[in-house]
Protein backbone atom coordinates (compact mmCIF):
# COMPACT_ATOMS: atom_id res chain seq x y z
CA UNK A 1 0.00 0.00 0.00
CA UNK A 2 1.25 3.91 -0.34
CA UNK A 3 1.71 6.31 2.93
CA UNK A 4 -1.71 7.34 2.38
CA UNK A 5 -3.34 4.16 2.56
CA UNK A 6 -0.92 2.87 5.50
CA UNK A 7 -0.99 6.12 7.58
CA UNK A 8 -5.27 5.45 7.14
CA UNK A 9 -4.82 2.09 8.21
CA UNK A 10 -2.61 2.83 11.53
CA UNK A 11 -5.46 5.88 12.21
CA UNK A 12 -3.13 8.60 11.80
CA UNK A 13 -4.87 10.69 9.86
CA UNK A 14 -8.70 12.39 11.62
CA UNK A 15 -8.51 15.63 9.31
CA UNK A 16 -6.85 16.74 5.86
CA UNK A 17 -7.33 19.63 3.79
CA UNK A 18 -7.43 17.52 0.83
CA UNK A 19 -7.43 13.80 0.17
CA UNK A 20 -4.47 12.44 1.86
CA UNK A 21 -3.67 10.75 -1.36
CA UNK A 22 -3.48 14.19 -3.06
CA UNK A 23 -1.10 15.60 -0.18
CA UNK A 24 1.06 12.80 -0.15
CA UNK A 25 1.63 12.09 -3.77
CA UNK A 26 4.37 14.57 -4.64
CA UNK A 27 7.00 15.38 -2.09
CA UNK A 28 6.41 18.24 0.81
CA UNK A 29 8.19 20.52 3.05
CA UNK A 30 6.03 19.29 5.98
CA UNK A 31 6.48 20.79 9.88
CA UNK A 32 5.17 20.12 13.26
CA UNK A 33 4.48 23.08 15.88
CA UNK A 34 5.85 22.21 19.40
CA UNK A 35 5.48 24.44 22.13
CA UNK A 36 8.08 25.04 24.90
CA UNK A 37 5.75 24.52 27.84
CA UNK A 38 7.80 22.25 29.04
CA UNK A 39 11.24 20.72 29.60
CA UNK A 40 10.49 17.30 27.77
CA UNK A 41 8.30 16.06 25.29
CA UNK A 42 5.89 13.28 26.94
CA UNK A 43 3.96 10.24 25.11
CA UNK A 44 1.69 12.44 23.90
CA UNK A 45 4.19 14.36 21.62
CA UNK A 46 5.54 11.13 20.59
CA UNK A 47 2.90 9.86 18.28
CA UNK A 48 3.15 13.42 15.82
CA UNK A 49 7.07 13.26 15.97
CA UNK A 50 7.31 9.72 14.76
CA UNK A 51 4.82 10.14 12.28
CA UNK A 52 6.70 13.13 10.96
CA UNK A 53 9.89 10.38 11.01
CA UNK A 54 7.83 8.37 8.79
CA UNK A 55 7.36 11.17 6.40
CA UNK A 56 11.00 11.88 6.41
CA UNK A 57 11.79 8.32 5.61
CA UNK A 58 9.36 8.24 2.68
CA UNK A 59 11.60 11.42 1.31
CA UNK A 60 9.62 14.25 2.46
CA UNK A 61 11.60 17.10 4.05
CA UNK A 62 10.95 17.58 7.67
CA UNK A 63 11.19 20.97 9.63
CA UNK A 64 10.15 21.27 13.63
CA UNK A 65 9.52 24.66 14.79
CA UNK A 66 10.04 25.08 18.48
CA UNK A 67 7.94 27.77 19.72
CA UNK A 68 10.19 30.32 21.33
CA UNK A 69 7.06 33.24 20.42
CA UNK A 70 4.53 31.51 20.86
CA UNK A 71 5.28 29.04 23.97
CA UNK A 72 5.31 32.68 25.71
CA UNK A 73 1.74 33.53 25.10
CA UNK A 74 0.12 29.29 25.02
CA UNK A 75 -2.25 28.43 22.96
CA UNK A 76 -5.98 28.46 24.35
CA UNK A 77 -7.20 25.72 26.22
CA UNK A 78 -10.68 24.55 27.57
CA UNK A 79 -10.47 26.14 31.10
CA UNK A 80 -8.32 28.69 32.37
CA UNK A 81 -5.13 30.79 30.75
CA UNK A 82 -2.10 29.45 29.95
CA UNK A 83 0.66 30.70 32.50
CA UNK A 84 2.83 33.15 30.82
CA UNK A 85 6.32 31.61 31.19
CA UNK A 86 9.43 34.39 31.20
CA UNK A 87 11.87 34.41 28.39
CA UNK A 88 14.48 32.65 30.08
CA UNK A 89 12.77 29.77 30.88
CA UNK A 90 11.41 29.20 27.51
CA UNK A 91 15.01 29.20 26.81
CA UNK A 92 16.14 26.37 28.67
CA UNK A 93 13.03 24.56 27.20
CA UNK A 94 13.45 24.91 23.74
CA UNK A 95 17.22 23.62 24.85
CA UNK A 96 15.87 20.60 26.27
CA UNK A 97 13.70 19.87 23.60
CA UNK A 98 16.30 20.33 20.55
CA UNK A 99 17.91 17.37 22.33
CA UNK A 100 14.97 15.13 22.69
CA UNK A 101 14.27 15.97 18.75
CA UNK A 102 17.64 15.07 18.00
CA UNK A 103 17.81 11.75 20.08
CA UNK A 104 14.29 10.71 18.32
CA UNK A 105 15.09 11.54 14.90
CA UNK A 106 18.34 9.87 14.91
CA UNK A 107 19.60 9.44 11.50
CA UNK A 108 16.23 11.35 9.90
CA UNK A 109 17.20 14.64 8.59
CA UNK A 110 15.36 17.77 9.19
CA UNK A 111 15.63 21.31 9.89
CA UNK A 112 14.72 23.06 13.60
CA UNK A 113 13.74 26.70 13.60
CA UNK A 114 12.38 28.91 16.24
CA UNK A 115 9.73 31.20 15.88
CA UNK A 116 10.90 33.78 18.19
CA UNK A 117 13.18 34.88 15.40
CA UNK A 118 10.18 36.11 13.08
CA UNK A 119 7.38 36.90 16.10
CA UNK A 120 9.19 38.46 18.42
CA UNK A 121 10.61 41.41 15.80
CA UNK A 122 7.46 41.69 14.11
CA UNK A 123 5.67 45.29 14.84
CA UNK A 124 1.48 45.49 15.70
CA UNK A 125 0.80 48.10 13.34
CA UNK A 126 2.00 45.65 10.40
CA UNK A 127 1.39 42.57 11.88
CA UNK A 128 -2.69 43.93 12.04
CA UNK A 129 -2.16 45.08 8.60
CA UNK A 130 0.20 42.10 6.91
CA UNK A 131 -2.28 39.30 8.87
CA UNK A 132 -5.06 40.46 11.08
CA UNK A 133 -6.89 41.66 8.09
CA UNK A 134 -7.60 38.33 6.78
CA UNK A 135 -9.29 37.28 10.07
CA UNK A 136 -12.86 38.22 11.04
CA UNK A 137 -13.66 37.92 14.83
CA UNK A 138 -17.38 36.43 13.60
CA UNK A 139 -15.59 33.17 12.22
CA UNK A 140 -12.96 33.23 15.06
CA UNK A 141 -15.72 33.30 17.86
CA UNK A 142 -17.19 30.33 16.09
CA UNK A 143 -14.59 28.14 16.70
CA UNK A 144 -15.61 25.60 19.32
CA UNK A 145 -12.34 26.32 21.77
CA UNK A 146 -12.86 29.33 22.14
CA UNK A 147 -16.94 29.47 21.69
CA UNK A 148 -16.93 27.49 25.08
CA UNK A 149 -14.82 30.20 26.74
CA UNK A 150 -16.73 32.95 25.83
CA UNK A 151 -20.09 30.87 26.93
CA UNK A 152 -18.74 31.10 30.22
CA UNK A 153 -17.82 34.19 31.46
CA UNK A 154 -16.11 33.05 34.24
CA UNK A 155 -13.60 30.95 32.37
CA UNK A 156 -13.52 34.07 29.39
CA UNK A 157 -10.08 34.46 27.62
CA UNK A 158 -7.85 37.11 26.92
CA UNK A 159 -6.93 38.72 23.92
CA UNK A 160 -3.60 37.59 24.36
CA UNK A 161 -5.01 33.73 23.86
CA UNK A 162 -7.36 34.97 21.52
CA UNK A 163 -4.63 36.32 19.05
CA UNK A 164 -3.09 32.73 19.14
CA UNK A 165 -4.40 31.24 15.76
CA UNK A 166 -3.10 34.92 13.85
CA UNK A 167 0.14 33.88 15.24
CA UNK A 168 0.35 30.40 13.85
CA UNK A 169 -0.83 31.42 10.80
CA UNK A 170 2.06 33.65 10.53
CA UNK A 171 4.22 30.64 11.52
CA UNK A 172 2.82 28.54 8.31
CA UNK A 173 3.23 31.45 5.66
CA UNK A 174 6.78 32.26 7.13
CA UNK A 175 8.09 29.24 6.55
CA UNK A 176 5.90 28.59 3.29
CA UNK A 177 8.05 32.14 1.76
CA UNK A 178 11.95 31.04 3.58
CA UNK A 179 11.67 27.21 3.21
CA UNK A 180 8.67 26.25 0.43
CA UNK A 181 6.60 24.90 3.33
CA UNK A 182 3.53 23.27 2.19
CA UNK A 183 2.14 20.77 4.78
CA UNK A 184 1.25 21.48 8.44
CA UNK A 185 0.58 18.15 10.72
CA UNK A 186 -0.05 18.00 14.24
CA UNK A 187 -3.06 17.03 16.52
CA UNK A 188 -6.52 16.79 15.92
CA UNK A 189 -7.25 19.49 18.48
CA UNK A 190 -4.97 21.92 16.40
CA UNK A 191 -7.23 21.80 13.54
CA UNK A 192 -8.45 25.06 13.11
CA UNK A 193 -5.02 26.60 14.23
CA UNK A 194 -3.39 24.56 10.98
CA UNK A 195 -6.16 25.69 8.78
CA UNK A 196 -5.46 29.52 9.99
CA UNK A 197 -2.38 29.37 8.01
CA UNK A 198 -4.07 27.38 5.34
CA UNK A 199 -6.26 30.35 4.69
CA UNK A 200 -3.85 32.79 5.03
CA UNK A 201 -1.76 31.85 2.64
CA UNK A 202 -4.20 31.20 0.04
CA UNK A 203 -6.24 34.60 0.63
CA UNK A 204 -2.26 36.28 0.96
CA UNK A 205 -0.64 34.91 -1.93
CA UNK A 206 -2.77 33.02 -3.94
CA UNK A 207 -1.32 29.66 -3.12
CA UNK A 208 -2.54 26.44 -2.20
CA UNK A 209 -0.85 24.79 1.06
CA UNK A 210 -2.34 21.68 2.77
CA UNK A 211 -2.71 20.73 6.10
CA UNK A 212 -3.35 17.02 8.24
CA UNK A 213 -4.23 15.95 12.15
CA UNK A 214 -3.91 13.02 13.92
CA UNK A 215 -6.31 11.98 16.20
CA UNK A 216 -5.44 12.68 20.59
CA UNK A 217 -4.00 9.33 21.61
CA UNK A 218 -5.92 8.75 24.92
CA UNK A 219 -5.62 6.53 27.83
CA UNK A 220 -7.73 3.76 28.72
CA UNK A 221 -10.32 6.38 30.34
CA UNK A 222 -10.62 8.61 27.48
CA UNK A 223 -8.20 11.51 28.33
CA UNK A 224 -5.29 12.13 25.74
CA UNK A 225 -1.86 11.67 27.38
CA UNK A 226 -0.95 14.75 28.53
CA UNK A 227 0.22 17.58 30.91
CA UNK A 228 -2.79 19.51 31.29
CA UNK A 229 -4.75 16.08 32.26
CA UNK A 230 -2.22 15.06 35.06
CA UNK A 231 -1.10 11.81 33.71
CA UNK A 232 2.11 12.92 31.38
CA UNK A 233 4.41 10.31 31.05
CA UNK A 234 7.58 12.14 30.28
CA UNK A 235 10.24 11.63 28.14
CA UNK A 236 13.19 12.74 29.95
CA UNK A 237 14.76 10.31 32.09
CA UNK A 238 14.84 12.62 34.92
CA UNK A 239 11.23 13.27 34.85
CA UNK A 240 10.07 9.39 34.39
CA UNK A 241 12.81 7.00 34.94
CA UNK A 242 13.84 4.60 32.00
CA UNK A 243 12.40 1.91 34.52
CA UNK A 244 8.76 3.56 35.16
CA UNK A 245 8.65 4.75 31.62
CA UNK A 246 8.89 1.15 30.73
CA UNK A 247 6.65 -0.08 33.67
CA UNK A 248 3.99 2.40 32.22
CA UNK A 249 3.24 0.68 28.83
CA UNK A 250 3.44 -2.68 30.75
CA UNK A 251 0.57 -2.56 32.77
CA UNK A 252 -1.33 -0.95 30.33
CA UNK A 253 -5.03 -2.49 29.97
CA UNK A 254 -6.09 -4.21 26.79
CA UNK A 255 -8.26 -1.51 25.79
CA UNK A 256 -6.53 0.49 22.87
CA UNK A 257 -3.43 -1.97 22.79
CA UNK A 258 -3.83 -2.58 18.80
CA UNK A 259 -4.38 1.42 18.31
CA UNK A 260 -1.09 2.06 20.54
CA UNK A 261 1.35 -0.47 18.36
CA UNK A 262 -0.43 1.22 14.83
CA UNK A 263 0.80 4.41 15.74
CA UNK A 264 3.94 4.21 18.40
CA UNK A 265 5.86 1.38 16.54
CA UNK A 266 7.14 0.52 13.15
CA UNK A 267 5.72 -3.02 13.32
CA UNK A 268 3.94 -3.66 9.93
CA UNK A 269 0.28 -3.74 10.15
CA UNK A 270 0.75 -7.78 9.89
CA UNK A 271 3.14 -8.24 12.36
CA UNK A 272 0.88 -6.09 14.68
CA UNK A 273 -2.20 -8.57 13.39
CA UNK A 274 0.13 -11.85 14.45
CA UNK A 275 0.92 -10.04 17.89
CA UNK A 276 -2.50 -9.60 18.82
CA UNK A 277 -3.68 -12.92 18.00
CA UNK A 278 -1.18 -14.53 20.07
CA UNK A 279 -2.35 -11.80 22.80
CA UNK A 280 -5.88 -12.47 22.52
CA UNK A 281 -5.48 -16.71 22.55
CA UNK A 282 -3.72 -16.25 26.06
CA UNK A 283 -3.87 -12.03 27.64
CA UNK A 284 -2.70 -13.20 31.09
CA UNK A 285 0.75 -13.81 29.47
CA UNK A 286 0.47 -10.23 28.36
CA UNK A 287 2.74 -10.21 25.41
CA UNK A 288 1.07 -7.62 23.85
CA UNK A 289 1.96 -5.29 26.24
CA UNK A 290 5.64 -6.55 26.67
CA UNK A 291 5.99 -6.29 23.17
CA UNK A 292 5.06 -2.48 22.98
CA UNK A 293 7.28 -1.55 26.20
CA UNK A 294 9.87 -2.96 24.48
CA UNK A 295 9.97 -1.37 21.01
CA UNK A 296 8.56 2.13 22.54
CA UNK A 297 11.21 2.24 25.37
CA UNK A 298 14.05 1.59 22.79
CA UNK A 299 12.91 4.55 20.81
CA UNK A 300 12.86 6.53 23.52
CA UNK A 301 16.08 5.44 25.61
CA UNK A 302 17.75 2.94 23.26
CA UNK A 303 17.94 -0.70 23.12
CA UNK A 304 21.19 -1.33 25.66
CA UNK A 305 18.85 0.64 28.29
CA UNK A 306 15.60 -1.37 27.72
CA UNK A 307 17.79 -4.59 27.74
CA UNK A 308 18.78 -3.61 31.46
CA UNK A 309 15.25 -2.32 32.24
CA UNK A 310 13.42 -5.65 30.93
CA UNK A 311 16.21 -7.84 33.14
CA UNK A 312 15.47 -6.15 36.14
CA UNK A 313 11.70 -5.93 35.34
CA UNK A 314 12.07 -9.58 35.43
CA UNK A 315 13.99 -9.89 38.61
CA UNK A 316 11.26 -8.05 40.73
CA UNK A 317 7.96 -9.51 39.13
CA UNK A 318 9.00 -12.36 37.03
CA UNK A 319 11.36 -15.48 37.85
CA UNK A 320 15.26 -13.85 37.12
CA UNK A 321 17.00 -14.71 40.16
CA UNK A 322 18.92 -11.98 41.65
CA UNK A 323 22.21 -13.72 41.55
CA UNK A 324 22.15 -13.18 37.35
CA UNK A 325 21.80 -9.52 36.93
CA UNK A 326 24.64 -7.83 36.30
CA UNK A 327 26.12 -4.76 37.88
CA UNK A 328 23.93 -2.40 35.55
CA UNK A 329 21.18 -4.12 35.79
CA UNK A 330 20.96 -4.86 39.76
CA UNK A 331 22.18 -0.74 39.78
CA UNK A 332 18.49 -0.02 37.94
CA UNK A 333 16.46 -2.94 40.41
CA UNK A 334 17.92 -1.03 43.49
CA UNK A 335 17.30 2.62 42.15
CA UNK A 336 13.44 1.69 41.33
CA UNK A 337 12.14 -0.90 43.62
CA UNK A 338 11.41 0.67 47.50
CA UNK A 339 13.53 -0.23 49.80
CA UNK A 340 14.39 -0.90 53.36
CA UNK A 341 17.66 -0.95 54.94
CA UNK A 342 18.39 -3.14 57.89
CA UNK A 343 21.18 -3.05 60.11
CA UNK A 344 23.89 -6.07 60.29
CA UNK A 345 23.15 -6.18 64.00
CA UNK A 346 19.65 -6.61 63.64
CA UNK A 347 19.77 -9.34 61.14
CA UNK A 348 22.25 -11.35 63.23
CA UNK A 349 19.62 -11.09 66.24
CA UNK A 350 16.54 -11.49 63.35
CA UNK A 351 14.58 -8.84 62.12
CA UNK A 352 11.09 -9.45 62.53
CA UNK A 353 9.71 -9.72 58.77
CA UNK A 354 6.15 -7.72 59.75
CA UNK A 355 8.38 -4.95 60.77
CA UNK A 356 9.70 -4.63 57.55
CA UNK A 357 6.70 -5.19 55.32
CA UNK A 358 5.31 -1.78 57.49
CA UNK A 359 8.51 -0.13 57.02
CA UNK A 360 8.68 -0.70 53.05
CA UNK A 361 4.64 0.17 52.69
CA UNK A 362 3.77 -3.34 52.01
CA UNK A 363 1.37 -3.71 54.83
CA UNK A 364 -0.55 -0.61 56.96
CA UNK A 365 -0.12 -2.72 60.21
CA UNK A 366 1.19 -5.43 62.36
CA UNK A 367 -1.74 -6.90 62.11
CA UNK A 368 -2.26 -6.40 58.42
CA UNK A 369 1.53 -7.86 57.86
CA UNK A 370 0.12 -10.68 59.96
CA UNK A 371 -2.73 -11.06 57.56
CA UNK A 372 -0.83 -10.88 54.54
CA UNK A 373 1.46 -13.32 55.45
CA UNK A 374 -0.96 -15.88 57.01
CA UNK A 375 -2.74 -15.69 53.57
CA UNK A 376 0.39 -17.14 51.86
CA UNK A 377 0.40 -13.27 50.37
CA UNK A 378 4.33 -12.89 51.12
CA UNK A 379 7.01 -14.31 49.56
CA UNK A 380 10.78 -13.76 50.67
CA UNK A 381 13.56 -14.84 47.82
CA UNK A 382 10.93 -16.71 45.88
CA UNK A 383 9.89 -18.80 49.08
CA UNK A 384 6.32 -18.48 50.60
CA UNK A 385 6.42 -17.13 54.13
CA UNK A 386 3.69 -18.60 56.33
CA UNK A 387 5.03 -17.75 59.78
CA UNK A 388 3.57 -14.77 61.08
CA UNK A 389 6.82 -14.20 63.80
CA UNK A 390 8.99 -14.86 60.67
CA UNK A 391 12.20 -12.97 61.25
CA UNK A 392 14.88 -12.02 58.70
CA UNK A 393 18.20 -12.75 59.22
CA UNK A 394 22.06 -11.95 57.90
CA UNK A 395 22.11 -15.30 56.05
CA UNK A 396 18.58 -14.57 54.38
CA UNK A 397 20.30 -11.45 52.40
CA UNK A 398 23.06 -13.01 49.87
CA UNK A 399 24.68 -10.65 48.54
CA UNK A 400 23.42 -8.15 51.10
CA UNK A 401 20.08 -8.17 48.99
CA UNK A 402 16.78 -9.88 49.27
CA UNK A 403 13.24 -9.33 47.46
CA UNK A 404 10.10 -9.87 49.34
CA UNK A 405 6.83 -9.74 47.26
CA UNK A 406 3.35 -8.92 47.73
CA UNK A 407 1.24 -10.84 45.17
CA UNK A 408 2.34 -10.31 41.81
CA UNK A 409 3.13 -6.46 41.83
CA UNK A 410 4.30 -5.37 45.41
CA UNK A 411 8.08 -5.75 46.01
CA UNK A 412 10.12 -4.61 48.58
CA UNK A 413 14.17 -4.49 48.45
CA UNK A 414 15.54 -6.01 51.99
CA UNK A 415 19.18 -4.10 51.78
CA UNK A 416 21.94 -4.96 54.32
CA UNK A 417 23.50 -1.91 56.01
CA UNK A 418 25.97 -1.56 58.61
Amino acid sequence: MNLAEELKMRGLIEHSSAPAEQILAAPRTVYLGIDPTADSLHVGHLVPILLMKRLGEAGHKLIFVVGGGTGMIGDPKEKGERPMLDAQMVAANIKALKRQLKSLLGRTRFTMVDNASWLLPQKLVPFLREVGKYFTINDLVKRDLIKKRLDAPEDSISYTEFSYALLQALDYLTLYQKYGCNLQIGASDQWTNILSGVDLIHKKLGRDVYALTMPLVTDSTGKKFGKSEGNAVWLDPKKTSPFAFYQFWVNLPDANIDTYFKVYTSLSLDQISEVMQRHDADRAAREAQETLARLVTEIVHGPAATAQIIAASDALYGGRPFSGLSSLERAVVLAEAPSVVLSKKDLTLGYPLPEALIAGGLASSKSDARRLIEAKGITLSGLPIADPDQKVFLHDLPGGIALVRKGKQGVLILKTGR
